[in-house]
């Protein structure tokens, strides 16, 4: 597979019949799995660790950032829509230390580094920021232009908006989980 901006090959991990455009950067592409029949469109940067499920998708424009000790683990059957932003780690601007990606680590200020954690059948809309230390259970959407924060416990199945987001209805999860049976058992059986 061919990348302009990395060597595909150097991925901890790309499972089968996954997609990586090739205009992607990945900083560290070493701390990067990628599960079967995923996808990462054109112009994603991805500067943290990062653990994608199956048959997730990340949309162009994309940004994962929070540096090497950072970490995002995406579930399965996941859709995040263009320019969408997800902060594992961020400079905590208020210490008055020395911040930004050009300062050796040891010689700055505090950060702000906490794994974010989005369960399967998430749907994330176009351009939502997503800050350091969110989880986001199983179904839950979230409107475009959406701000999500690690003081909310988010449940399942609910519908968010807003900045910062807040709950604006219920979703029925029970097509998706039938339809997800039925693939897997697809693939189980070598039809996919």
């Amino acid at each position: 597979m061919e990348n302009i901006f990395f060597d595909i090959s150097r991925l901890k991990a790309i499972e089968k019949n996954s997609i990586v455009g090739k205009t992607v950067r990945i900083r560290k592409p070493a701390l990067v799995s990628i599960g079967r029949n995923s996808i990462i469109d054109d112009f994603a940067y991805i500067s943290c660790q990062l653990e994608m499920g199956d048959f997730s998708h990340i949309g162009a424009g994309c940004h994962m950032i929070g540096g090497p000790q950072a970490k995002v683990s995406i579930g399965n059957f996941v859709n995040i829509a263009p320019s969408a932003n997800i902060v594992a780690g961020q400079n905590d601007y208020r210490t008055g230390g020395l911040v930004g990606p050009t300062i050796p680590e040891g010689h700055g200020g505090h950060a702000d580094v906490r794994e974010v954690e989005i369960g399967n059948h998430v749907l994330l809309g176009c351009n939502v920021v997503v800050l350091p230390g969110v989880r986001l259970p199983e179904g839950v959407s979230v409107g475009a232009f959406s701000l999500l924060k690690s003081n909310v416990e988010y449940k399942q199945w609910t519908l968010y908006a807003g900045v910062p987001a807040r709950e604006i209805g219920k979703r029925d999860g029970s097509l998706m989980k039938a339809q997800e049976e039925k693939l897997m058992k697809a693939v189980q059986e070598g039809l996919l």
